[in-house]
């Protein structure tokens, strides 16, 4: 792979329309590096979680399936995709060395990580601290409760910030305008409980923020609840969240201590971080 290459010089067709081979174009005038296309690779197999082929994914980024085949040998060889026994294309090990090296300089996620195992260990259920990437609320940790109840989502999911606790506090200390039109792109929920009106969510992401407290039932999974606390920053901010996840039944029979104790670990971390 050579950093900076570009696929064509010639103008391509608008994205959407295909060459005489099928293949999909990029849109009219653009110019796609081996980088750029390396980091759609990586956000497709990612974002999908699981394999795919190489056509799967030049369809699925708009982009010359050839280029993608030419991209994904040499990442192969690199390390930094991995095929499986079916010939698939996967995240490769040397991704996640250097996963392994980011994480151990991120403070926040290390203390919120530590502070996680022992929330878990105290209430008995599923923990999980949650970042932001654009539209979606990200799980980054999890620690698994030791009961039989079980949840899809695993370290790595994304989840539109409309279906969560955790969606709404991330962006509460942002200005109303600019909630209020990240909102307008929220999408409806599995479960049709999740609210999609982008005033309303606007608002909720500042009161949720203001107290404190998030709490979601049954808006991304049926029979699901989530009590969630924002980690905020010496400005503010909400850094990211720790939530306690558990069944719908048992965030209302038991939410008064669930709320004590992980409004208490958000808490730990920001004063360990010194915010």
């Amino acid at each position: 792979m050579t950093e900076g290459r570009v696929e064509s010089a010639s103008p391509p067709p608008m994205q959407g329309d295909a060459g005489r081979d099928g293949e999909p174009r990029p849109r009219r005038g653009a110019r796609t590096g081996a980088v750029d296309r390396m980091v759609q690779i990586f956000d497709h197999l990612q974002e999908t979680g699981r394999p795919a082929t190489g056509y799967e994914i030049a369809r699925a980024i708009g982009a010359p399936v050839s280029t993608v085949y030419a991209l994904t040998e040499e990442l192969v060889e690199k390390r930094l995709l991995d095929r499986t026994a079916g010939g698939a294309l996967w995240l490769g090990s040397r991704l996640f060395h250097y996963g392994l090296a980011y994480a151990r300089d991120l403070d926040l996620l290390t203390v919120a990580t530590h502070e996680m195992h022992e929330l878990c260990r105290k209430v008995g259920e599923t923990v999980q601290i949650c970042g932001r990437d654009g539209d979606d609320m990200v799980v980054l940790a999890m620690a698994e409760g030791p009961g039989h109840f079980q949840i899809t989502s695993r370290v790595g999911t994304r989840v539109p910030l409309n279906w969560t606790a955790s969606g709404r506090l991330l962006v509460g200390h942002l200005p109303p305008a600019e909630r209020t039109a990240l909102f307008r792109r929220a999408r409806p929920s599995p479960t049709g409980r999740a609210e999609t009106r982008a005033d309303v969510l606007s608002d909720a992401a500042a009161a949720t923020l203001a107290e404190g407290l998030s709490i979601q039932c049954g808006e991304s999974d049926f029979a699901v609840a989530c009590i969630a606390a924002p980690i905020l920053d010496a400005g503010g901010a909400c850094r990211a969240t720790i939530s306690i996840v558990v069944p719908e039944g048992k965030a209302l029979s038991a939410r008064a201590d669930y709320v004590a104790a992980v409004q208490a670990s958000a808490r730990r971390i920001a004063d360990t971080l010194g915010w």
